[in-house]
């Protein structure tokens, strides 16, 4: 059986496998050991006692005198929102910065070289202090906040703005949004399937730019506007009521969303390139204009190349998004694997679920990535 390869090949695997998990044995057996003899024991009941512990910035109502699991839930939240606003805005800039990479204009090429170069060459930590310093330190007390506006009060203890009230009624809007959102996409598969069989090009963005947002407008007032406002106001010492968004949370946010997009540009200036040029010189001499031909033809050809390290990019965006505990953001790390697990002493169950957590969200976001990539992959006969 060792002199056949195909025996022996199944053989070696077995052995991997084998090896594998009595490493993985061995390890949680010492850990056991180790946890009797510090006199500890090893459950997740702690997870139901009172957190006693305030969080700044909650999307969620929570308080001290709620449970360890529901901090734990609110610093997934504000995880997640960190997560999903710096992939946004990640790479509208890097999208943005990737094409100017590429302009003609020798300046701006030029200019976007030396962000590109400087932002990813500097530590992503550096830079979160360096933002959260400068909101911190610049902007002015809350007695003597900025108003670029009515309602909206700008201080170093962050934005405040009017936060919305949803009265009844407010299911209309939600269901004509919905309607809009789907009929949307539904015209837009119906003006693909038109352009390839007559050639015709109907104004899909335009169309459904109207409906997503005129349709859900017209509802809001046949409802009769159910949606009133908290609007900030001065108070003894701080401004109280409307919504407000964290310093924390904006050096954060506009840190990682810089640092990422210095990355994505190189990826977009990247996928670019590997178009071949007569694919443009083909089509400016069919009268395209050169908005639409990078629009229609030269990017849905240079996402094959550019998705899959963008994926690896929103991966480093969000795991970087632990840093957060440098500046007080309170995310999962913060909460869940900071304060948490000092109260409690349960390092080991908090840093596993701590674990278990990223790794869940980083297979959701290779899983979609991969499903996208799948998706607009080119189809070869």
């Amino acid at each position: 059986m060792w002199s056949d390869k195909r025996y022996r090949a199944v053989l070696m695997q077995i052995l991997v496998v084998a090896g594998v998990f009595a490493i993985v044995a061995f390890l949680a057996a010492n850990a056991v050991a180790n946890l009797e003899a510090l006199g500890k024991t090893f459950g997740f009941d702690f997870l139901w006692a009172p957190a006693s512990y305030d969080i700044n910035q909650t999307l969620i109502p929570y308080n001290s005198r709620d449970t360890h699991f529901r901090a734990a839930v609110v610093g997934l939240i504000n995880t997640g929102l960190v997560a999903v606003a710096g992939c946004i805005f990640a790479t509208i800039l890097g999208f943005i910065f990737g094409v100017l990479r590429l302009s003609s204009n020798w300046l701006i090429n030029k200019i976007v070289y030396c962000y590109v170069e400087f932002t990813r060459n500097v530590p992503v930590l550096v830079q979160i202090l360096l933002w959260h310093g400068v909101i911190v330190t610049t902007l002015p007390a809350p007695r003597e906040a900025l108003s670029p506006m009515e309602g909206v009060f700008l201080s170093n203890r962050g934005f405040n703005v009017p936060a919305p009230i949803f009265e009844s009624g407010i299911w209309l809007v939600a269901a004509a949004f919905m309607a809009a959102v789907a009929g949307a996409i539904v015209f837009k598969r119906w003006a693909k399937k038109q352009q390839e069989a007559t050639g015709r090009i109907y104004p899909v963005f335009s169309i459904g730019a109207a409906a997503i947002i005129g349709l859900p407008l017209i509802a809001f007032f046949v409802a009769g506007m159910p949606i009133s406002l908290d609007t900030p106001e001065f108070g003894t010492f701080n401004i109280r009521g409307g919504m407000v968004l964290r310093p924390e949370f904006t050096a954060l946010w506009f840190a990682l969303s810089v640092y990422t997009s210095a990355f994505i540009a190189e990826i977009v200036r990247a996928g670019i390139q590997s178009v071949s040029h007569g694919q443009t010189e083909a089509a400016f001499a069919l009268g395209i204009k050169p908005n639409w031909t990078m629009r229609l033809i030269i990017i849905p050809q240079a996402l094959r190349v550019i998705v899959p390290p963008l994926t690896s990019q929103y991966l480093n965006l969000t795991k970087n998004s632990s840093l957060a505990i440098a500046i007080g953001y309170m995310d999962i790390v913060a909460t869940l694997g900071g304060i948490t697990l000092n109260q409690t002493g349960k390092e080991m169950e908090c840093m596993l679920l701590v674990l278990l957590i990223y790794l869940s969200i980083s297979l959701i976001i290779s899983a979609f990535m991969n499903w996208y990539n799948r998706r607009i992959a080119l189809v070869e006969r």
